[in-house]
Formats: structure tokens, sequence, C-alpha cells
């Protein structure tokens, strides 16, 4: 609580705010990107934006997993659980994404699919240890930080030769994207709030391209005294010319990363290309298993069809993705699109945009 409490502490933000505002050129316009879901939420629920100067804007990026997820993909595993009955094993955030036909996998639920939360893969190996003549489908999603549980999965599924789970690999990586943002001259961008917790596996050199072609780079954690240590020096760093990865999360991030889990999960994934809702075809943004552990893969074992073309009419999710949209300027939002009843998974997800502006910004706006 310490730590929280400390990094929460009002007199720090008033100094930081005071700070910023003595470097902030109010004749420039600065153009921040937060690439992580987590600070999104974070930025909403301590309000941030409204404590900042009105030249300082903060744009949510591409960083929700769940919501970058391409609907053909949301559909495939539909079409898996209704033609093959396995038990579906994942985490909770996937329950109420809809598929193009309006239902989630908490309305297959209800209808006696089985279909279990778990808050770690490895839960996955008892599910398996109890149900020997059951088919397991584990959907794993996410970026660095929830891909080295998923690998550990696969080696213990190798080491103890259990042969009825498989996965369900819809993992995405970050240097592709960031590559990609950047080369799209429709998002202006002076800089990058860099996701902590992305960092922490992948440590400070995932953000070197970023920075030779002149972007600021801070990586921040989640408390508003982390955010404003951020925002300060993607400031100065635009201020002076002079770009470089600020790394205001050492309690957490090493300059190195975590060699560990990058070693497991290049042991058991290799790159491929992967589609992300709203943006398209990304080329080597997505993972697969090695070959050697295309055994355990669910679209594989079950020869589904991925259609990336689908969509949900009216959803802007995409364009929300890259920053291009606000939440509030989809027609949807908080009227036929909410937490109780969202059309697309940026309402859906805990780190969604939607689902953060409605939360916290709503009213405001």
């Amino acid at each position: 609580m310490r730590m929280i409490s400390e990094y929460r502490d009002k007199d720090k933000v008033d100094l930081l705010l005071r700070q910023i505002k003595k470097i902030n050129n109010k004749s420039s316009t600065y153009r921040f990107m937060e690439i992580c879901g987590t600070h999104t939420m974070s930025i909403s629920k301590f309000g941030v934006r409204t404590l900042l100067p009105e030249n300082i804007e903060l744009i949510s990026g591409p960083g929700c997993p769940l919501c970058v997820t391409s609907q053909g993909e949301i559909d495939a595993i539909f079409e898996m659980i209704i033609n093959y009955k396995p038990i579906v094993v994942t985490y909770g955030d996937l329950l109420k994404v809809p598929g193009s036909n309006g239902e989630s996998l908490l309305k297959l639920k209800s209808m006696g699919y089985d279909i279990r939360v778990v808050f770690s893969p490895l839960d996955t190996l008892k599910i398996a240890k109890d149900n020997p003549n059951r088919e397991i489908v584990f959907l794993s999603i996410g970026f660095e930080t929830t891909t080295p549980p998923t690998a550990a999965l696969v080696k213990m599924l190798e080491k103890h030769s259990i042969n009825n789970v498989f996965i369900f690999v819809m993992n995405k990586t970050m240097p592709n994207i960031l590559d990609f943002i950047i080369k799209q001259e429709i998002v202006k961008l002076d800089g990058f709030i860099c996701p902590g917790h992305v960092s922490v596996i992948t440590g400070e050199l995932l953000y070197k391209p970023l920075v030779d072609n002149n972007f600021a780079c801070a990586i921040a954690g989640f408390e508003p005294v982390d955010i404003l240590l951020g925002i300060y020096s993607l400031i100065e760093q635009v201020n002076s010319g002079v770009y470089y990865v600020k790394n205001t999360y050492k309690r957490v991030v090493k300059s190195d990363g975590n060699h560990k889990a990058l070693e497991l999960l290049e042991e058991v994934f290799e790159p491929t290309d992967a589609f992300w809702r709203g943006i398209g075809l990304v080329m080597g943004s997505g993972l697969k298993l090695k070959r050697g552990y295309e055994r355990y893969d669910a679209i594989n074992k079950y020869g589904l069809k991925i259609n990336h073309n689908k969509s949900i009419s009216g959803c802007k999710c995409g364009e929300i993705l890259l920053g291009l949209k606000k939440p509030y300027e989809c027609g949807m939002f908080a009227k036929y699109c909410t937490p109780e009843n969202p059309v697309g998974p940026c309402m859906v997800s805990s780190e969604g945009t939607c689902a953060a502006f409605y939360k916290y910004e709503r009213v405001a706006l």
C-alpha cells in the first residue's frame, strides 16, 4: 500500500503539474500516444487529461489485446465451440466479446457449452487431468506480457505428454505495430507513453526504432505520478529535439528486460503475419507455434477457416484503436453500445478505450 500511496501523493502530483506547465510551450501542440490498455484506463480513472494544459493531447493506441483481435478470429472461436464442443479455457475479458451474430461466450456458456475462466494458462493442466477424455482449448491472447505463460503451458503439455489440450493462438507483438503506426501519415504523433507491462519482458531496446525516427519515448507505470513523470519527459524531449527512451518505471522495468521469459517465448513461438481489428494485416506482428509444437494448434486441429474481412456494422473500434476517433465520436457510444450490451470489444475489455471513457469520462463529455 505504501508503494501505491507514494505514487498517488497529491503534493507530488501538484509538483509535477507545475513542472509540466513550466516547460510547456503554449504555441506548440503535443500529441502523445499510450500503447497500453492499462495506461488508457489509468489516464481516465485519475482524470489526467483534465489536469494537463489543453495543448497536450493524450491519444489511446492499439494496446488492448482483446480490442485488436479480428472479428474473424472471434467468430472462429464460436464456430469451434458449437461444432466440436471442447472445454474452452479463457481469460474473463473474452466472455462478453460479441460475435458477428451478436452472441457471446457468456451466452454460449448459459446454453450449456463448457466454458471456464482461469487466471493463468497453467490452470488448464488441472482441467486436463480431471477430464482426460475431453478435448480442451485454451484461448491464448495478449502481447509479450501474457505470451510467456502460454509458452510455459505448451512446455508442460510436452513434458507430461498431455495430448488433449490445444491452443487457439491470437497473440501479437509490439515491434511491428509500432513501426506501422509511425509510418501512418494520418496519425500525427510526437511521442509514446510506452507500456510498463510489456517493457518488463522486452526491456528498453524495443523502442529504439521509435527514437531513431525522432519520436519521444517514456516507459511509465500506472499511477498518476508515474504517468505525469512520463509526460514530463516526453515534453522535455520534444522541446530539445533530442530523443531517447526514458525509463521512469525502474522499480519494475529492467533495461534489458526478462531474459528467461523472452527465451521461453522464442523457444515455443515464431513470428507470423497478423490481422489487427480496424487496421488490417501487419507483417510479422503475430505469433504462431513453432514446428515441433504445431500439434497443439487448435486452428489446425479443427480445420478452422478465419475470415479476417468480417466486421460489426457501425462499430468504430478500428478508428479508435489508431487514435483517429475518440469513443464519443462513435454514434453507438453510450447509446447502443454499453458495458452491459457491448457492440465492439473496445467496450468489452477492462483495458478498452470505450470502456474507460464510459466509466470515467462520459459525464464530462
